[in-house]
């Protein structure tokens, strides 16, 4: 899989499917659900903008899905 750059949500949502059918295709079923989307975010473009978690915490997330598939 390549690695996409996260910029935004609907990137995040197209990775998080594609993995979560490729684990359930290899018969994992129980790896936890990617993390939330924020609901929070003010549109200002704030440092520390809660969007830069979710990334963060999605790019962890990313990560050890694929460890898992190889």
């Amino acid at each position: 899989m390549a690695l996409i750059p996260l910029t935004d949500a609907a990137s995040s949502r197209a990775i998080a499917q594609e993995l979560l059918a490729r684990l359930q295709t290899k018969g994992i079923v129980d790896f936890r659900p990617p993390p939330p989307e924020p609901t929070t975010c003010c549109g200002r473009g704030c440092n520390g903008c809660v969007w830069e978690g979710f990334f963060n915490a999605f790019v962890y997330w990313r990560d050890e899905a694929l460890l898992l598939l190889d």
